[in-house]
């Protein structure tokens, strides 16, 4: 019997940081005086109606630990979002968690990332839009950046139109070469539109990875890409 998803353990094994309930967002606290950086991370939508609170995930809490670990304060709101007509009301809890996190006394609010995943990614596209001034990047692993065929979802959220003609905050994009078809065209596309110049677009491959592959395929491929995802993330928190 194969077990679900959010059963899988992640494919780092990190120390584990203390983590604290705050309301829907847990915080993954590095040792030490603050104040810290801080990386949001956003997870999949929408999620199965049996699933747990995906902040409970071994795959999110690896990620907060692996955070944790190089010194950055990792939030992990949750937003329980089940059906994507919804994704109105996961990007307020989204949002309502970014201030949460910038008013921690224990966090640097000028020094803040945001990491989608999956289905999370079609939320970046708010972001992308109208980065805020103190936003340093934004980072996607295996991110859906375009509605799955039949799925209801509001123009807002669509990533690859939210492109436009501005100038986009760095980015991270991990590409799992094993994805759905209807995942890796418009990860494609997403690409092109964002090669241009003036954009700072840093892609982590994959290529025998599949949609989950640092829950799923327990190799050295995924073990060093979940690594380069998180230095190309310390990166971004570290410049200007």
């Amino acid at each position: 019997m194969v077990s679900p998803f959010w059963e899988s353990p992640f494919v780092l094994s990190p120390p584990s940081a203390p983590v604290e309930r705050h309301g829907h967002v847990d915080l993954h606290l590095p040792a030490g005086a603050g104040p810290r950086p801080a990386v949001v991370l956003v997870h999949g939508v929408p999620l199965p109606p049996e699933a747990p609170d995906p902040r409970d995930w071994l795959l999110y809490r690896g990620y907060g630990a692996l955070l944790a670990e190089q010194g950055v304060v990792a939030a992990v709101p949750a937003h329980p979002l089940h059906n994507p007509a919804d994704l109105s009301v996961a990007a307020e809890q989204v949002s309502q968690a970014v201030d949460l996190v910038r008013a921690d006394p224990r966090v640097d609010p000028d020094r803040l990332v945001l990491w989608f995943f999956s289905g999370g990614g079609l939320l970046l596209a708010d972001w992308l839009r109208r980065p805020p001034s103190w936003l340093r990047g934004l980072a996607a692993t295996y991110p859906l950046l375009a509605p799955l065929p039949g799925w209801q979802v509001d123009d807002r959220f669509r990533p690859v139109e939210a492109l436009g003609a501005a100038e986009i905050p760095p980015l991270v994009l991990t590409r799992a070469g094993l994805d759905r078809p209807e995942i890796l065209g418009p990860t494609e596309e997403f690409l092109a539109t964002a090669a241009r110049p003036g954009s700072a677009v840093r892609l982590v491959d994959v290529p025998d990875g599949r949609h989950g592959f640092d829950a799923l395929d327990h190799t050295d491929q995924s073990r060093d890409a979940v690594r380069a995802g998180r230095d190309a993330v310390l990166d971004l928190l570290a410049a200007r």
